[in-house]
C-alpha cells in the first residue's frame, strides 16, 4: 500500500515538475514574442519612415525632372542629345522648330541627317535656316559616370546677324558718305551751267524745231541727273525729322496715288489692313510719303505679273524697338528676294534691275533711322516678301509737351512724283 502512495506522490512530483517548466517555458515563448512583436512594430515604424522618405525623394525627383524640362524647352537654344551611335534621344522645343520638325519625330533619328535635310553642318560659321540665322556647336555630354553622348546645339542668332549687319553697313556708309558729299556737290555746280546755257539755247533755237528739241533733252538730262544728287544728298544727310501726329490713311492714299503710274502697268490689287485703334502715327509726312512710295513702287516692280499689294498697320507686339512702337508693313505677292542679296538690300547703288540707281531702299532705310525707327524684311524665294517699318508711337501726352512738335510745311523740299527714286533692288 506504501509503495502505491510513493509512486502516486512521484508521478505527482513529476507532473508538477513538468507544469512548472512548461510554464517557464510558456513565459519565455511569451516574452520572446513581446519583444518579437515590439520589434516588429518597431520595424513597420522604421518602414514607414523609409517609405514617406523614399515618396518625399521621389517627389523631389519628379519635381526636379519637371523643373529641368521646363528650363529645357523654355531655352532660346535649340537642343539635341545624341548617343554614342549618333541618334537622337532627346530635343527641346526650339530645337524642333529650327528644324521644321515635330519633337517626337526627331527621337530616333540620325542627327547628321537631320541636320543635312535642313540645310545645316557642323561648322563655326552662322548658317541661314529659313528666316533665321542658326550657329550649330557641338559638345560632349558628361555626368558622374562619365561622357555618356554628345549634344548639338542651334543657337538663334539672326538679331545678332542683323546687328553685325547694320554695324557693317554704317561703317561702309561712313566711308563713302563724305566722298560721295564732295562728289554730288562738285557735279551739281556744273550742272546748274549746263541747264543755264540749255536754257538759252532753247530760246536762240526757236525757229529750229530739231535743234530746239536736242536742246529740251539736254536740259531733261540735266534735270534727272540733279534730282539724282538730291536724292543722294537726302540720303547722306537726311537729319533730324521734324515729326506731328498725322493721319495714316490719307499718307498712304497720297503714296497710291503718286504711285498710280507703276500700279497701272499690272493687274495689281489693293488691300488696306489698317487697325482703327491707330488713326495716326508720329512722323514727318512728306519723308513718310516718299518711305511708303519707294516700298510701295518696288513691291509693284516684284509683280510684273500682278498680284496682290497688302498695306497694314498693327501695334508692334514685339517691341523691337524697346518702346511702344507701331508696325508698318507692305506686303507683295511676287517673285520674293534670294537670300544671296538680303544683306545688301539697303546698301546705296546696289541693285540688279538694268534701269534702277540702288537708291530707293538705301533712302528709305535712312529716313526710318532718322525717325528713330527700323526697317525688316521678310521673304522667301517665289512667296513674295514684306517689308515692315517700324515706327516709334509717343504717348499723346508725350508729343503735346515735346518741342519738337511742329508743321511739316516750314521749309522743307517735299518730294513729287518725278523727283522720288524707285526702289529697285531686283528680285
Amino acid at each position: 500500500m506504501m509503495v502505491a502512495i510513493d509512486r502516486h506522490s512521484e508521478k505527482r512530483d513529476c507532473l508538477e515538475t513538468a507544469f512548472e517548466s512548461f510554464n517557464q517555458a510558456a513565459r519565455t515563448l511569451q516574452r520572446s514574442y513581446e519583444a518579437l512583436a515590439a520589434r516588429v512594430e518597431q520595424m513597420d515604424l522604421e518602414l514607414a519612415r523609409s517609405n514617406e522618405a523614399l515618396r518625399q525623394q521621389l517627389r523631389e525627383n519628379e519635381t526636379m525632372r519637371a523643373h529641368l524640362d521646363g528650363i529645357l524647352e523654355s531655352l532660346s537654344t535649340g537642343v539635341l542629345v545624341i548617343n554614342e551611335q549618333g541618334l537622337i534621344t532627346r530635343s527641346n522645343r526650339m530645337a524642333a522648330r529650327l528644324l521644321g520638325m515635330e519633337q517626337q519625330r526627331l527621337l530616333g533619328q540620325q542627327a547628321t541627317v537631320v541636320l543635312a535635310q535642313a540645310g545645316l553642318g557642323l561648322c563655326d560659321r552662322p548658317q541661314r535656316i529659313g528666316q533665321a540665322m542658326v550657329a550649330v556647336t557641338e559638345t560632349s555630354l558628361r555626368t558622374e559616370l562619365g561622357e555618356s553622348g554628345r549634344l548639338i546645339l542651334l543657337q538663334d542668332i539672326t538679331r545678332l546677324y542683323q546687328l553685325e549687319e547694320q554695324v557693317q553697313r554704317k561703317d561702309r556708309l561712313m566711308a563713302m558718305g563724305e566722298m560721295i558729299g564732295r562728289i554730288a556737290h562738285e557735279i551739281r555746280n556744273p550742272l546748274g551751267s549746263v541747264e543755264l546755257f540749255a536754257s538759252l539755247l532753247r530760246h536762240d533755237l526757236n525757229d529750229q524745231p530739231v535743234a530746239c528739241r536736242y536742246a529740251e533733252q539736254i536740259s531733261q538730262a540735266v534735270q534727272a541727273m540733279d534730282r539724282l544728287l538730291a536724292n543722294l544728298l537726302a540720303y547722306m544727310k537726311p537729319g533730324r525729322p521734324l515729326c506731328a501726329w498725322h493721319s495714316v490713311e490719307p499718307l498712304i492714299l497720297d503714296a497710291l496715288n503718286l504711285a498710280a503710274h507703276v500700279l497701272s502697268q499690272a493687274p495689281v490689287e489693293v488691300r488696306l489692313k489698317l487697325d482703327p485703334s491707330i488713326p495716326v502715327i508720329w512722323c514727318h509726312s512728306e519723308r513718310m510719303k516718299q518711305v511708303l512710295l519707294n516700298l510701295i513702287v518696288n513691291a509693284v516692280q516684284a509683280m510684273p505679273q500682278g498680284g496682290t499689294l497688302t498695306i497694314s498697320l498693327t501695334n508692334d507686339e514685339a517691341k523691337s524697338l524697346g518702346r511702344p512702337a507701331v508696325r508698318l508693313t507692305i506686303s507683295d505677292s511676287g517673285v520674293g528676294i534670294d537670300p544671296a542679296i538680303r544683306s545688301r538690300l539697303f546698301d546705296p547703288f546696289f541693285t540688279t534691275r538694268a534701269e534702277g540707281t540702288g537708291l530707293g531702299l538705301a533712302i528709305v532705310h535712312s529716313i526710318v533711322e532718322a525717325h528713330e525707327g527700323r526697317v525688316e524684311v521678310e521673304s522667301f524665294v517665289g512667296e513674295g516678301a514684306t517689308f515692315a517699318v517700324v515706327l516709334p508711337h509717343p504717348s499723346a501726352a508725350w508729343s503735346r509737351g515735346d518741342d519738337r512738335v511742329c508743321d511739316d510745311g516750314g521749309g522743307e523740299n517735299h518730294p513729287t512724283q518725278a523727283s522720288l527714286v524707285g526702289s529697285d533692288t531686283g528680285r
